[in-house]
């Protein structure tokens, strides 16, 4: 009987020792970025006070092996283009601040400060890892403002791009994990 006693004590020993090293290495691997990603989720902005003069032409999306992009276009113009790109509880209408609907279950604002003569549309991505759909809300007073749904709060970023021909585009990545 007290043969049987330590081997279970041992066992009990040897299996306490053991969980431990497993949560470590659990730990320390899940703690490791998707795909070297460190972005965060915060809001990514500029100045508001960064204008351009050329105006929104387009917005296009992709998909890569790490995250969802979307890039918006803007032709050429004057000035230093600005943003604003955040994770909101409600997309709003510029100027009348009303609700927006977008499918998602996180929303993204990006405003870009830069007029647009593109009419509201939108935009569903259907089978895509991370984003939902895209609303072109519109433009007031020189900002153009967009909704991007996503599937929940994910890292982003956001930065400029110039083009050869002077215009400028403004892209936003959301990842598809943390």
């Amino acid at each position: 009987m007290h043969t049987i006693s330590r081997r279970l004590a041992g066992a009990a020993l040897a299996a306490a020792l053991a969980v431990p090293a497993a949560v470590a290495a659990t730990t320390s691997a899940s703690a490791a970025p998707f795909c070297g990603i460190t972005w965060g989720s915060s809001t990514k902005a500029t100045s508001p006070s960064l204008l351009w003069t050329g105006r929104v032409t387009s917005a296009r999306a992709g998909q890569h092996a790490c995250f969802d992009r979307v890039v918006f276009d803007l032709n050429p113009g004057r000035g230093t283009l600005g943003y604003r790109v955040r994770y909101v509880s409600a997309v709003t209408s510029p100027g009348s601040g009303f609700p927006v609907p977008v499918t998602g279950g996180a929303k993204i604002q990006v405003t870009v400060n830069a007029p647009s003569t593109l009419s509201p549309s939108t935009t569903t991505f259907s089978g895509w890892r991370t984003f939902r759909q895209l609303k072109n809300i519109g433009s007031f007073e020189g900002y153009t403002d967009y909704g991007l749904g996503v599937r929940t709060r994910l890292p982003m970023r956001a930065f400029v791009v110039a083009d050869a021909d002077g215009g400028r585009r403004l892209v936003v990545d959301v990842a598809h994990a943390w």
